[in-house]
């Protein structure tokens, strides 16, 4: 089984730009065809979190490196952070 990657990050205010650049993010991320691929943004369209399985962090970091939202500048800060299971995430995220 793969490693399990949670990848969360914040958008900057620039609402025009990162609207011009949701439909080449969504399809960079499914086009990855990674298992376990889970993501979406806020409700309040701040940023979002994707959680996804890959072979390991190299794998997980080209993932991320090739978002088109960072590609393009629109992310103000983001994590990419591994744990081996959605309870190992929750514990990465909040530094538990």
């Amino acid at each position: 089984m793969s490693p399990r990657f949670a990848y969360v990050y914040f958008m900057k205010d620039d609402p025009e730009r990162v609207r011009a650049a949701v439909a080449e993010h969504v399809e960079h991320w499914h086009a990855l065809h990674l298992d376990g691929y889970l993501g979406g943004p806020f409700e309040d369209r701040s940023g979002g979190l994707i959680i996804f399985d890959a072979e390991g962090e190299e794998r997980a970091g080209r993932a991320v490196s090739s978002d088109p939202f960072l590609v393009g500048g629109l992310i103000e800060a983001y994590w990419a952070l591994p744990g081996s299971t959605e309870t190992g995430l929750i514990c990465s995220l909040f530094s538990i």
